[in-house]
């Protein structure tokens, strides 16, 4: 029985759904980087690097590269790269729309004013 294609969709964006993962895409849009490059940049345990790169590899997002004692990482394609850049205008447009509302709750803003006596009773 084949996944259905939302299904897909949905391990597709979990598979992104990690920081670190996020962050290396980032770095790999420019080409392909060192292994150690990546480590200096995102300070995490190789370990760390090292399982967040294999879940990359895995779904197919990204491929190493060997010249001779150094791995590196690419960008299996420039989709990956377009999908981040979409990621950045939608969350642009968001946290925009975000300001104008707290610019429009600041200027409504106008003080309670409380009344501090008692009202009798008692």
């Amino acid at each position: 029985m084949q996944v259905p294609l939302y299904q897909a969709k949905a391990e597709f964006f979990r598979m992104l759904g990690h920081p670190v993962r996020i962050r290396v895409l980032e770095l790999l849009q420019g080409g392909p980087v060192a292994v150690r490059d990546l480590l200096s940049e995102i300070e995490i345990e190789p370990s760390s690097l090292s399982q967040q790169l294999a879940v990359l590899r895995r779904s197919g997002i990204v491929v190493s590269i060997r010249e001779g004692s150094t791995v590196s990482y690419a960008l299996a394609g420039g989709d990956v790269a377009e999908l981040l850049r979409a990621a950045r205008r939608i969350l642009t447009e968001l946290l925009a729309g975000q300001n104008e509302l707290l610019e429009e709750l600041r200027q409504t803003d106008t003080p309670l004013s409380v009344s501090r006596g008692g009202s009798g009773g008692g």
